[in-house]
């Protein structure tokens, strides 16, 4: 009996032993699964976290591209209305030769369509303009009076009955001409900007 109950026990511990051994190893594909789920997890998590990062990158950089071209956009109006402004205070500073004034008053005269006419000019050139319609039996005839403007030059002529009036000044031609200018100054000084 001695023997029976020794080769039980030898079986039993065998058995337990291979059921020992079943459970060590179960225990470490259980904890090799658990690393692998972990480091995929983690891989995943690293990658949506870059991507979050690239984007967030994207949107910044839009962002500062888009300041930036403001900035620009901002810089080049303030050059080109500077050179406007410089411009204008230049015209405002020249006395007009009278060909160019006689041109400008001869322009809206015939534009404006009415007998009589009453004529505005800077207090600059209003001894020459004076003069010119004067000499001018044409311009004399049609000018009922010569009045004083605060501009920088040019003219303005208006309808005695003040109805109809066209300006002439530099200031509105060049207001005219200003898209047409902006182009080229903008051609000129911003070229490859």
């Amino acid at each position: 009996m001695e023997k029976i109950g020794e080769a039980i026990l030898d079986k039993v511990r065998g058995e337990a032993q291979d059921i020992i051994k079943d459970a060590e190893n179960k225990a470490w594909e259980t904890i090799e699964n658990a690393k692998r789920e972990r480091e995929a997890k983690s891989e995943a998590n690293k990658n949506r976290l870059i991507e979050q990062a690239r984007g967030e990158a994207a949107r910044v950089l839009a962002q500062a591209s888009i300041k930036s071209r403001q900035e620009l956009s901002r810089a080049k109006a303030d050059i080109i209305d500077d050179i406007v402004s410089q411009v204008q205070t230049k015209l405002s500073n020249i006395s007009s030769n009278q060909s160019s004034l006689m041109g400008l008053i001869k322009e809206v005269v015939d534009g404006l369509g009415a007998d009589k006419a009453r004529i505005y000019v800077s207090s600059k050139d209003i001894k020459s303009v004076q003069e010119l319609v004067r000499r001018d039996e044409g311009l004399a005839g049609r000018i009922a009076e010569i009045k004083e403007l605060e501009s920088g030059g040019g003219v303005i002529v208006e309808s005695l009955d003040g109805k109809i009036r066209l300006d002439n000044t530099y200031s509105t031609r060049l207001e005219m001409l200003r898209p047409q200018i902006l182009a080229e100054i903008g051609k000129e000084l911003f070229e490859g900007l």
